[in-house]
């Protein structure tokens, strides 16, 4: 056996152990699961045992998990560095296991724009205050959103936000969809206000 497939041959065999026991369960309860018996199981999880794709699949189920993900190899690549929006204050990071998620950061330091102006789009966000006050403007309602606190929230609702009485650091995690529209938003929305 190459030092590569020990290498994944290892990896597995740690991962199942680790979400069975993430679960609460115990060997019988997940054998029984996967329709094997619990010394076959103990035998996988110790490496006594050759890992059999077919046993995988069934210990994959088990656990309400994929195949993909008991078997996907960590890139080298652990740490991301941020890029900078242009014109803003703001930087950005994709997420790598989630393909279109995006972590942007923003320092908000306007008031949040009329009603008007606020918009609705597809996608989804999420946000967190990580200094400051912010102001959320959500339909008809407004909410008034501190430091530590979050919100999620329907973005096919009119939407915008701003800071209240002073500069505000948010973090958000936004979709593909969403970030498009912040890009578009930001063009005219005014320095550090948040058309999402």
């Amino acid at each position: 056996m190459t030092q590569g497939i020990r290498d994944v041959d290892s990896l597995v065999r740690h991962r199942l152990r680790a979400l069975r026991l993430a679960q609460g369960l115990s060997l019988g309860d997940l054998a029984e699961r996967a329709h094997l018996s619990p010394s076959t199981l103990s035998r996988i999880e110790n490496g006594q045992r050759r890992l059999a794709l077919d046993q995988l699949v069934l210990l994959a189920r088990g656990l309400d998990t994929s195949l993909d993900e008991l078997v996907e190899v960590q890139e080298d690549e652990v740490v991301s560095n941020p890029m900078r929006d242009s014109g803003l204050d703001s930087l950005h990071w994709s997420v790598r296991r989630s393909p279109g998620t995006t972590v942007l950061r923003r320092r908000v330091t306007g008031p949040p724009p009329a009603p008007d102006r606020a918009r609705a789009h597809p996608g989804q966000e999420w946000l967190v205050v990580l200094s400051g006050t912010l102001t959320l403007l959500l339909g008809d309602r407004r909410y008034r959103i501190e430091a530590n606190q979050s919100a999620e929230f329907d973005t096919m609702l009119p939407h915008a936000f701003g800071a209240e009485g002073g500069p505000v650091d948010v973090l958000m995690v936004v979709d593909r969809t969403a970030r498009l529209e912040h890009r578009e938003g930001d063009d005219g929305g005014g320095s550090g206000n948040g058309n999402g």
